[in-house]
């Protein structure tokens, strides 16, 4: 039974909701990284997103999620059929104190003492293959970990070779990490993996609040009858982002947009060019999923803070956030193209 909380419903955190779906529509963008305070509904937010997007065919007993007849685990390999169900979009949390073994995937000590048989035990790493990988409080996690998820995010495969075993299978998923700045940083290497960060907050004005107690209030008391009132809503963007997927390459990226977008990375001093791809990515996912087909000016005031705030050097002349810089920089440089 559906008891996630509807897209739809949420109220406010704009910024978060539409990186989640930018993402969806093109996962290449690569993660989300999410800065606030604690009780924001950061979790809820993804959770609900991932209920929302179309179910995913998957191979019935498969422990990696395989998803078709290509790039098949070796355990589908050796099916003589298989069998697909739909299924929802997997959200899995990371949670801190991981170990390798529960992350990666290690061989069953039960099996292997009982039976004598080398049997692989998946970890997070396989239950998130297609799916969203949610790390709270992203900033703590230890450097080995970090480490991993690195490689694997790079590659898309998670290969284990340990314990007599060797495994090799896919893991493409949407990083999704949360955390306090204050509580500690991330460390440079995995702070580029993301696309985008976003700061959420609780809503600074009363009739917000109230709102969302009511909201809520409301889904508790009865989930099924909430889920149908906002049903409607629900498809609607699930509709948009369909499409959005499928018109991808419509999306006309002229020299002009390109050059503005490098000339923005340049001004704020973002290292390498990730931070251009990132953003030409994030232009082509919102002009598809605002249904149309150049991005503009405007495009890029929006959605390049989301891809450069995380991506600055340090000024220690200048002690305004990140965001506020991108903000400012962004702003002088189309406005100074308009005049």
């Amino acid at each position: 039974m559906n008891k996630y909380f509807p897209f739809s419903a949420i109220v406010g955190q704009e910024q978060m909701k539409l990186a989640l779906i930018l993402t969806a529509i093109d996962p290449s963008i690569g993660g989300v990284l999410v800065f606030g305070d604690r009780g924001t509904g950061k979790s809820t937010i993804v959770r609900s997103l991932a209920e929302l997007l179309p179910k995913q065919n998957f191979v019935i007993d498969c422990s990696f999620n395989c998803q078709n007849s290509f790039n098949l685990c070796d355990q589908c390999k050796k099916k003589k059929s298989l069998e697909f169900e739909e299924r929802s979009t997997p959200v899995i949390d990371l949670p801190l104190g991981s170990t390798e073994d529960r992350v990666v995937g290690a061989l069953n000590l039960e099996i292997a003492l009982t039976e004598g048989r080398k049997v692989f035990e998946p970890g997070l790493l396989a239950k998130a293959n297609s799916g969203f990988l949610y790390i709270d409080e992203v900033n703590l996690l230890e450097d080995h970990i970090v480490d991993l998820l690195l490689d694997v995010a790079a590659s898309g495969e998670n290969i284990v070779e340990r314990d007599g075993i060797s495994i090799r299978h896919s893991s493409k998923f949407v990083l999704i990490g949360s955390g306090n700045p204050e509580e500690g940083e991330l460390r440079p290497q995995l702070l580029d993996r993301f696309g985008f960060s976003v700061n959420v907050g609780s809503p600074s004005e009363i009739s917000q609040r109230i709102e969302v107690i009511k909201r809520r209030d409301e889904f508790e008391r009865d989930p099924q009858a909430f889920l149908r009132k906002w049903r409607r809503k629900d498809l609607t963007v699930q509709k948009k982002i369909i499409h959005a997927k499928n018109a991808l390459d419509n999306i006309e990226l002229d020299d002009s947009i390109l050059s503005k977008c490098a000339e923005i990375c340049i001004a704020v001093g973002s290292d390498g060019l990730r931070g251009e791809l990132t953003l030409l990515r994030a232009l082509r996912a919102l002009c598809a999923f605002n249904e149309t087909t150049k991005p503009t000016l405007e495009d890029i005031r929006e959605i390049a803070v989301y891809t450069l705030s995380h991506r600055l050097r340090r000024d220690p002349l200048d002690d305004t956030s990140s965001e506020v810089r991108v903000k400012r920089k962004v702003n002088e440089l189309i406005d100074d193209k308009k005049n």
